[in-house]
């Protein structure tokens, strides 16, 4: 009875993060995290996106008297891209502007994440804009490209 009551236990606590990675979108970078993030602002730049904010937690875990991994969030979007998705569904403004985030894990491999569109679709319950989905699926997919790769 004991070990069934710590099971459950377990289940109620640790089952969220089972899926904590869900929606959200993850590329491998073959650069440090300055490097990644670097690229990644400066391929949104060359592809007219407007960067509103580069974001280091690391530095600002460091303030504070913490530590953190290397650890970025770029802040990025182009109302030409936005407005259409909020047209089809407004509550999806809540996600937007887009956010990346460049990390280091605890292997100290580099990964740039991003909020997956379909997820977006699922959470705002996005009907009929297809084509505006495929457009920022291919969009965020050539930046992290861009970003993460030799």
């Amino acid at each position: 009875m004991r070990n069934l009551i710590y099971t459950l236990i377990g289940i109620v606590l640790f089952a969220p993060l089972a899926g904590a990675d869900s929606g959200m979108i993850r590329t491998k970078s073959v650069h440090d995290v300055k490097v990644t993030a670097d690229r990644l602002e400066s391929t949104l730049n060359a592809k007219g996106m407007r960067v509103f904010i580069r974001i280091n937690h690391t530095e600002g875990a460091q303030k504070v008297g913490k530590t953190l991994r290397p650890t970025e969030v770029i802040i990025f979007g182009n109302p030409k891209v936005g407005t259409p998705l909020m047209q089809c569904r407004q509550s999806v403004a809540i996600d937007l502007p887009q956010k990346a985030l460049i990390w280091e894990d605890e292997t100290g491999q580099v990964w740039l994440s991003y909020n997956d569109p379909k997820y977006l679709v699922e959470r705002h319950g996005i009907t009929g804009c297809t084509e505006v989905i495929h457009k920022i699926e291919n969009a965020l997919k050539n930046f992290a490209r861009a970003a993460t790769m030799p």
